[in-house]
């Protein structure tokens, strides 16, 4: 039997509501740069939206989703095998907390591989998570 601890899933519920907001603006700056035909640049929000939201499932998938799509566009055979399995990990691990902070979710990148969190993006999880 699964006992769900209702406090905790209000925290993960609020987190995940706090922090989208974010994601979504580094999420537009990904397509911003793909549309501009910067391609390594709009990776690289890719990621940092990554580093963002992985603690949320939602956010989690969708950010592998888009990594997945762009990896697709460039046909970027590494990647979108890196995506396929990043994807199915961050469906069916990230409710449980296993995830590497920092991590950018590239290929180039181990999957359980922690990282450094550039400062500002910490400040703006530290947000997410203190706001209710």
């Amino acid at each position: 039997m699964v006992v769900i601890d209702t406090m905790q899933a209000d925290y993960v519920m609020a987190f995940a509501r706090h922090i989208r907001p974010h994601v979504d603006t580094e999420s537009q700056r990904a397509e911003a740069a793909e549309r501009r035909g910067d391609s390594v640049p709009a990776f690289r929000h890719l990621e940092r939206t990554h580093v963002l939201g992985q603690a949320s499932t939602r956010e989690h998938v969708r950010v592998h989703w888009h990594m997945l799509l762009w990896a697709m566009r460039h046909r970027e055979t590494r990647e979108v095998h890196g995506q396929f399995v990043r994807l199915l990990g961050a469906a069916t691990k990230t409710a449980f907390g296993l995830v590497p902070t920092g991590n950018t979710g590239g290929s180039d990148i181990r999957p359980c591989q922690r990282l450094p969190v550039p400062p500002d993006i910490a400040a703006t999880i530290k947000a997410a998570r203190s706001d209710d």
